[in-house]
């Protein structure tokens, strides 16, 4: 059977993996180019290993990217993140994903979409399925990405380059309300298991938070247990569901996500280490695709970052210490980190802690504005070179 040919970069950013593209290198009809994607992760695959494709058999390493020209006045590149189903021949492009986001600028600079300036290249990025801005700041050496660094990013083995991201007016990616119902809590009807509470919130991406207590759980659990626990992810399912009808997004099974939280706990991280209680403002997992993610989906934790500067929400309860620094009003205040990446939040996940800057400030009408998110990943490319597609595949 023949084979197409097309070029594509292999990268890791942050916890996720993902194929690279050039717009101009796949199809333009939507359709054939979605086949070419599921083909080249291996999806659909029964098995839930994508042996025929580059994916991993699991949400974060089953994405792709596609970068092309600015049509953004302010944006040095477009780019365009698509979901790949494991085991569904679907490719969602509702959605963004933070973690591929920070290998877009080093694509772009690497492939000289945008001229390399030492030692610290700025790339504004449109992501298109949001419609919303990031800023990039990428270390450059020697006229290429730099990869080797001090920084060390939770869930990544080894240090690395950090790469800076603010994620400008994140609020209403999708549902176009910081808020969509207008307010900071809501009693979901879930079919079949009664009334629960939750916080409808959509900054970079739409989520659903619910306390972990309500579900009897600690919020500590790891990831292998809550996969083994077919009813809770069942559960959950009906409750993002739910979510999702009040927040009219619906039809896709990546956003919104589903995460519970919980108060500041001490627990055990992947690689065996323990997290002291004191290292963490709360403790948080969330389910991507049906399975608890390994790390903590970074738009997730964008949006959970907007959320816990918002009275009222379940997030916002659940911080200690009980408050995170003053709401300031409009045109006051500032997103924090330092240089080592330390921001307003403390995440605690099942791979360590998540530091993330959060600016949300009152607009003109006292409601809560989410003006920018700051995160610190790194990136790095794995491979480059070509992927065969055969000219079908069965399934997609």
């Amino acid at each position: 059977m023949p084979q197409r040919r097309i070029r594509a970069v292999f990268m890791r950013g942050g916890t996720s993996r993902a194929l690279f593209f050039h717009a101009a290198d796949l199809p333009p009809d939507p359709r054939e180019r979605d086949r070419i994607l599921l083909a080249a992760l291996g999806s659909p695959d029964p098995y839930g290993r994508q042996l025929d494709g580059l994916g991993g058999g699991i949400s974060s390493l089953s994405k792709a990217v596609i970068v092309g020209p600015p049509s953004h006045p302010q944006a040095d590149v477009d780019y365009t993140f698509a979901q790949v189903d494991v085991g569904k021949p679907l490719v969602d492009y509702k959605g963004n994903c933070g973690n591929c986001t920070s290998a877009v600028g080093p694509f772009a600079i690497d492939e000289k979409l945008v001229p390399a300036v030492e030692p610290i290249t700025t790339v504004r990025l449109y992501n298109t399925n949001t419609k919303k801005l990031v800023v990039a700041r990428v270390p450059v050496a020697g006229g290429e990405v730099a990869v080797e660094g001090d920084f060390e990013l939770q869930g990544v083995p080894g240090r690395g380059a950090r790469i800076a991201l603010d994620f400008l007016d994140p609020g209403g990616a999708v549902t176009g309300k910081l808020l969509p119902t207008g307010r900071p809590r809501d009693t979901l009807d879930v079919a079949g298991f009664g009334a629960i509470e939750a916080s409808l919130v959509d900054a970079t991406n739409p989520m659903v938070f619910v306390r972990a207590k309500d579900l009897g759980l600690l919020g500590t659990e790891s990831p292998e247990a809550i996969d083994r626990d077919v009813a809770l992810l069942n559960r959950l399912e009906a409750i993002r569901v739910a979510g999702a009808a009040l927040m009219k997004v619906q039809g896709s099974p990546a956003i919104p996500k589903v995460a519970f939280v919980a108060p500041a706990a001490s627990y055990r991280i992947l690689d065996g280490r323990e997290i002291p209680a004191r290292e963490v403002n709360l403790v948080a997992r969330v389910i991507s695709m049906g399975r608890c993610h390994r790390a903590f989906a970074l738009t997730a934790a964008m949006c959970l970052a907007v959320a816990a500067r918002i009275d009222g929400t379940v997030v916002a309860e659940s911080l200690s210490p009980p408050h995170l620094n003053p709401l300031p009003p409009g045109g006051e205040g500032r997103v924090r980190g330092s240089a080592q990446g330390e921001g307003d939040l403390r995440l605690g996940h099942p791979s360590g802690v998540l530091p993330i800057a959060a600016l949300v400030e009152r607009g003109s009408s006292d409601s809560p504005v989410a003006r920018q998110v700051t995160v610190y990943r790194t990136a790095r490319r794995l491979m480059e070179g070509f992927i065969r597609v055969p000219e079908t595949k069965k399934g997609a």
